[in-house]
């Protein structure tokens, strides 16, 4: 009994201790059987449904395997994308802001005549060069309109340093002006706005030139009209423009809109209330102006030099003569030379 139980015992233990085919043979069949499966796969189709099932079978696998490389390539991407999108709608925003102003220009200039032109050369009031700002903070006393920009002292438009910005410099937003700059430092300046208390701007009626003084009231959605005749010829709905009196504002940009005129039989003034164009309480992007800051003298001047030269140039050119910059005295002496 208890022999039986020991062979019985060793037939169990025997096949757990067995030796299979040594690696080497191993290795070689396998290494036979594949160089097989390449040859019959290239000469013969017989392998072809087995190896589009494999694929049909693994392909799922190949699926889960690419999952984290597709997740990480995914989110990559939109992190890049919405970099690039929050970049260009900065860019676009400031663009949209410049054609804004230009844009402000084109109902004024449908008003103004050849004569206007010549006088004030109206190319250059077209073509101020201009800096964008942004909006940092506000006044927090309600009876001061102030704002807080981040420009100062040391922005400017060209590498000269010659244009940066000045204490009562324009600024204005893509509707209309907004104020003037009255405190400047470093890096951050102050803006009063044009409804403050003590504020004034000289306007003209876009429709007709009828001039007068707007000034603030402490109420960022009105501005009042002082001294207009009873007689005047205003009424609701006229645009106000900056006259460019005073050559503190540049002309032609949009101050306000006539909200109401009231006419009293016995008093000389009529009382005119408007609404400012500009966005005082919501714009975030504002336009720092570098308008002509020549006298009307040197402007003068300036024009009759440029009109003198373009006159001597049509006569040269209708004589025939080569346009030159030099004097008719200094021939000669090039010529000695």
């Amino acid at each position: 009994m208890l022999s039986a139980l020991v062979a019985h015992k060793e037939q169990l233990i025997k096949p757990l201790f067995a030796k299979g085919p040594s690696l080497g043979i191993r290795l070689l069949v396998f290494a036979v059987l594949s160089v097989v499966l390449m040859v019959a796969d290239a000469r013969f189709d017989t392998l072809k449904p087995v190896r589009s099932m494999m694929g049909m079978v693994l392909t799922p696998l190949y699926e889960l395997a690419e999952l984290p490389v597709r997740a990480w390539e995914g989110a990559t991407q939109q992190i890049s994308s919405r970099s690039e999108l929050m970049a260009e709608n900065e860019k676009l925003k400031a663009e949209a802001l410049l054609l804004q102003r230009r844009l402000q220009k084109l109902a004024t200039l449908t008003e103004q005549n050849v004569r206007l032109r010549e006088l004030l050369n109206s190319a250059a009031l077209v073509d101020e060069e201009v800096l964008v700002s942004e909006l940092i903070g506000v006044d927090p006393n309600p009876y001061t309109h102030r704002i807080l920009i981040d420009k100062g002292e040391k922005d400017c438009v060209d590498e000269s340093k010659k244009k940066c910005v000045f204490l009562g410099q324009p600024v204005l937003d893509a509707r209309g002006l907004m104020g003037q700059v009255v405190e400047v430092m470093p890096y951050t300046s102050r803006v009063l706005l044009l409804t403050d208390n003590t504020h004034s701007i000289p306007v003209q009626v876009n429709r007709n030139g009828l001039r007068a003084i707007a000034v603030g009231t402490g109420n960022p959605e009105s501005l009042e009209l002082r001294h207009v005749a009873d007689t005047a010829d205003i009424k609701e709905g006229d645009l106000l423009v900056s006259s460019g009196m005073g050559q503190r504002f540049p002309a032609g940009y949009p101050v306000a809109t006539v909200k109401e005129v009231i006419h009293d039989s016995g008093q000389p003034f009529a009382i005119v209330r408007a609404t400012p164009t500009a966005a005082l309480n919501r714009s975030r992007y504002l336009l720092l102006v570098f308008s002509d800051r020549r006298s009307p003298e040197q402007r003068a001047t300036d024009s009759a030099e440029a009109q003198e030269a373009a006159d001597r140039e049509v006569e040269q050119a209708r004589n025939g003569e080569p346009a030159t910059d030099a004097p008719a005295t200094d021939a000669p002496a090039q010529e000695s030379n």
